[in-house]
């Protein structure tokens, strides 16, 4: 069998770009407003089925986003493009709300330790908290997609039972939002792992909206990708440069890279909708935003067929050779 047809190459795969959050939010230089804009405006051209644009958390907690407001409402909007943000409570759901946000992301741990430590409140605690926000939006006819942390382990307690994991996720979709995510927040994902949890998922939410969301802290990021794909996928998270990470998964690299990603699933024959051109050109932009190199390998070494030029003097280096069969 060969890899295409292994990773049923020629279907639709959406990309959602999220670095414009998470990878941004990580960053100790602050990115100004204008550039976010124009970055966002840049990834719009680019072909992506939702770009998560920034997040509307205090502007205390995450001061490189404390421009949401702004970002959100001065971005050039393209048609079909879902413009969409995260927001930890009914505060920051009517920010973004006013602020003309498409969707509504909304963020938990499938682990108890995790969002202790991450959230400050125990699981039922954001449930409840998060539930008001679903009905917030609900409300104003704005769609929800709720984010589950850890589903592929968590870096204090290890693996996370899978009835943890769809039990929380069945509470949110019998609250009636529209998608689920399911991260690997820290990168211990591993290909057999997501394929099993990727079908269980689809078959008991063929209704709801599936995004995958990996991160690439062990190398396994893509491996992931085409497992979930070949579990029935079509929606994943990916970040530009390679942008984003986790406080507890110290020293790993970010999110699993949109050019990278892209530049795989094209070769295989998926149709992603995606420029890769656009989308390369707007990740070699980021070094000279955030003061730093980006993981991304693409903007390293260019795409498989961006080729050499050969050396001035091949054509000496020939007629040596072909001398010596003289």
């Amino acid at each position: 069998m060969t890899a295409g047809a292994f990773t049923g190459a020629g279907r639709r795969i959406r990309i959602q770009e999220v670095g414009t959050r998470d990878g941004l939010q990580m960053e100790a230089r602050f990115v100004p407003t204008e550039d976010k804009i124009a970055l966002v405006d840049t990834l719009s051209q680019a072909g992506l089925a939702k770009i998560e644009v920034t997040s509307f958390t205090s502007p205390q907690a995450i001061p490189a986003l404390r421009d949401a407001e702004v970002v959100m409402r001065e971005i050039a909007r393209v048609p079909g493009v879902v413009y969409t943000a995260l927001v930890p409570n009914v505060r920051g759901a009517e920010r973004a709300i006013e602020s003309r946000t498409d969707e509504l992301n909304l963020v938990m741990s499938a682990s108890e330790t995790h969002n202790l430590v991450n959230l400050r409140m125990t699981r039922a605690q954001s449930f409840a908290g998060l539930a008001e926000v679903v009905r917030t939006a609900q409300a104003a006819r704005v769609p929800v997609n709720v984010s589950l942390s850890c589903v592929f382990g968590c870096p204090m307690e290890g693996d996370v039972a899978g009835s943890e994991v769809f039990g929380w996720a069945q509470r949110f979709v019998d609250l009636g939002v529209r998608g689920l995510t399911l991260c690997d927040t820290t990168g211990m994902a591993f290909p057999t792992q997501v394929s099993a949890i990727t079908r269980a998922a689809r078959e008991r939410w063929p209704g709801t909206e599936l995004t995958l969301h990996f991160h690439n802290t062990r190398g396994m990021g893509l491996a992931n990708v085409l497992a979930a794909i070949d579990a029935g996928a079509d929606r994943f998270d990916t970040s530009l440069g390679g942008l984003g990470g986790c406080p507890y998964a110290p020293g790993a690299t970010g999110n699993v890279c949109s050019e990278e990603i892209v530049h795989a699933l094209q070769l295989m024959g998926h149709d992603t909708g995606v420029d890769l051109g656009c989308l390369i050109a707007a990740a070699r932009r980021l070094p000279a935003l955030i003061g730093h190199d980006v993981p991304s390998q693409i903007v390293k070494a260019g795409r498989r067929l961006d080729l050499h030029p050969v050396p001035p003097n091949l054509d000496a280096v020939r007629e040596r050779a072909l001398a010596r069969e003289r």
